[in-house]
């Protein structure tokens, strides 16, 4: 049976869980052979370029569109399965509400549509930003507007929150603030947040948890605080013809960047560096750059980020 324990319960300890999730469309795949899970309660990073895939997994969990290949399942039910779109919510980047319903007609339209709606905690989202409840959404800052956007999300009490870049388009200002709210909202509730974003520099403040697509692949997930410290910054100097030392032959090289015969390499170390380098701990906006910067690199999840196998019953 899918997405069940050894008790036979659904198994709720991953929030997010892909076995070989593929999109195809046309003769290209958009996202290809994904494999991996995100632990419950955890902020995680969906992060990569443009086309890398990110929008099509966020579709794909949000029901927008159907796999063409592979599972995902969500707290450990298909996310297809009757009653599963009650777990999550989603905020989109644009963040599509109706322009001339006032604050509270918004908040209003979330009570009605949700038999589990808190209103008290939508409104406390909103007034805590002193946003006029009599105000018309047309006429809100893009910082009001994302508040509202929250408010109408953590109004469903939702156990997942999937967001695709919603601070895209704040000033520095209104994005910090908006993050705290995040940060606060989803530590208070326990709810396990998914979030695609570009702003290398704010993951690494928020997120503990990170998935990162390249050409529609996983290159690397897991643990924060266990894949950046896997990962040195080796600074030294080339051979002849530009070969690096042979000291790193026994190591996974990530990237390498060269200025004249000095090289910079972001190593994946399998045991101790021994050479005359220097060596430096890179910080997670560094380690994700590199793997952005080298899909072809092997890719790396943590323990906690590998599926286990799971065998299909038999005929």
């Amino acid at each position: 049976m899918r997405g069940t324990n050894t008790s036979g319960a659904a198994d709720v300890r991953w929030a997010v869980e892909a076995r070989g999730l593929g999109k195809k469309y046309r003769r290209r795949w958009a996202l290809e052979n994904c494999s991996f899970r995100i632990p419950a309660g955890r902020i995680a990073a969906l992060v990569g370029p443009n086309g890398a895939g990110k929008s099509t997994l966020l579709s794909l969990a949000t029901r927008l569109t159907e796999p063409t290949a592979g599972e995902l399942d969500i707290f450990g039910a298909p996310v297809s399965a009757p009653g599963e779109m009650a777990r999550w919510a989603y905020i989109a980047q644009d963040k599509p509400l109706f322009k001339r319903f006032t604050v509270a007609q918004t908040l209003r339209m979330g009570q009605e549509l949700n038999p589990s709606w808190d209103q008290a905690a939508a409104e406390r989202i909103v007034r805590a930003g002193q946003v006029p409840m009599d105000a018309r959404v047309a006429t809100l800052s893009g910082g009001q507007r994302t508040r509202v956007a929250f408010a109408l999300a953590f109004g469903t009490r939702p156990e997942l929150l999937l967001l695709d870049e919603p601070m895209a388009d704040l000033d520095p200002l209104a994005r910090d603030e908006m993050s705290a709210l995040l940060l606060s909202e989803a530590a208070e509730r326990g709810t396990t947040v998914l979030m695609s974003s570009h702003l290398l520099s704010e993951i690494e403040h928020m997120c503990d948890y990170v998935v990162v697509l390249s050409e529609g692949r996983v290159r690397m997930a897991g643990e924060a605080d266990e894949l950046v410290p896997m990962h040195t910054l080796v600074t030294g100097v080339t051979g002849e013809q530009g070969v690096l030392p042979q000291e790193l032959d026994s190591h996974t090289v990530v990237e390498v960047r060269t200025s004249g015969r000095h090289f910079t390499a972001m190593v994946r170390r399998q045991g101790p560096l021994n050479g005359a380098w220097q060596l430096a701990d890179p910080s997670m906006e560094e380690v994700l750059m590199a793997y952005l910067r080298s899909p072809g690199a092997p890719p790396l999840l943590s323990p906690t980020a590998v599926p286990d196998h799971r065998e299909e019953p038999a005929a």
